[in-house]
């Protein structure tokens, strides 16, 4: 598959259905396409299996009641509804992502609680999501964008209007030849990428952003599971950038990420060391299981 993402052969679920591609479209004032009352997962099928599939379907609910709204599908049939589209589509290997918004309805000012709760599967053969940065260590930038105050929004929610900020950084960091850009977070420790969590090594120990003002990722979760299964201390805290200069090595985890060891963040360089190697290996043997 190639080209727009709105002009594909293929199928989505959509509202309970199998739709052709093409047909899966919305009202121009759909609530979400206004006020961002959307929610989202990210997962990636192996060999027809989707990694920690229940898990995403569980986040994708609770995600939508942190921003008050109940989607209208319990797990057991989201779940259903994305081995549908793998099986319609015909995919082995798939990035799927499942979306959940506010419709359009009778409500279009910032209140929606009179439009439908709409929800839809898509699925596509997705690659390296830096590139060939698996084996050299991908290139970040430095956001002038912070993660903000959990005061401010649900920050353990994969909500739509938590990413603007991450498209501005991204695409700063890409007009300088950087593949993705570190986050600060409102009090000004290292937080995470603009859709990635990330890992340090220094010593043969693990540090990593402790998630308290951003997503606790799936992915970051697992990994942090096999790095203890190994033995290896891992320190999930606070941050300060200056540190950044005596760490040794360093990686990104994300259902799309995996896991892609880091080489530079901005002046900081890093070794694509050995622990990085192996729990990028061991991760994609994992998920093939």
């Amino acid at each position: 598959m190639a080209g727009a993402y709105d002009d594909r052969d293929g199928k989505i679920w959509m509202d309970g259905q199998l739709v052709e591609w093409r047909d899966a479209n919305v009202h121009i004032l759909t609530h979400a396409l206004h006020y961002a009352s959307s929610v989202f997962e990210g997962e990636r099928a192996y060999g027809g299996r989707i990694f920690e599939s229940r898990k995403h379907s569980e986040r994708l609910r609770g995600s939508a009641e942190m921003i008050d709204f109940e989607i209208p599908y319990s797990v057991d049939e989201i779940e259903t509804a994305k081995q549908q589209v793998l099986e319609a589509n015909g995919f082995s290997d798939a990035y799927v992502r499942a979306v959940a918004w506010r419709g359009a309805g009778e409500d279009m000012g910032v209140a929606s609680a009179r439009n439908p709760v709409r929800m839809a599967v898509a699925a596509w053969e997705w690659g390296a999501y830096y590139g060939d940065a698996k084996m050299k260590g991908a290139k970040l930038d430095i956001s002038k964008w912070k993660r903000p105050s959990p005061e401010t929004i649900p920050s353990a929610a994969k909500a739509a209007g938590l990413y603007m900020i991450c498209t501005m950084s991204k695409h700063a960091a890409e007009a300088k030849g950087c593949g993705d850009a570190l986050m600060f977070d409102y009090r000004g420790y290292v937080a995470e990428a603009t859709g990635a969590n990330i890992f340090f090594v220094k010593n043969g120990e693990v540090h990593t952003p402790l998630p308290d003002c951003f997503l606790n990722g799936i992915t970051r979760q697992t990994v942090i599971g096999m790095l203890k299964e190994r033995g290896i201390a891992v320190h999930e805290r606070h941050i300060m950038p200056e540190e950044l200069e005596g760490f040794e090595q360093c990686w990104l985890t994300g259902t799309a990420a995996e896991v892609t060891p880091v080489g530079q963040i901005g002046d900081y360089s890093f070794e694509v060391g050995e622990m990085a190697r192996d729990i990028a290996k061991s991760y994609e043997e994992l998920v093939r299981r």
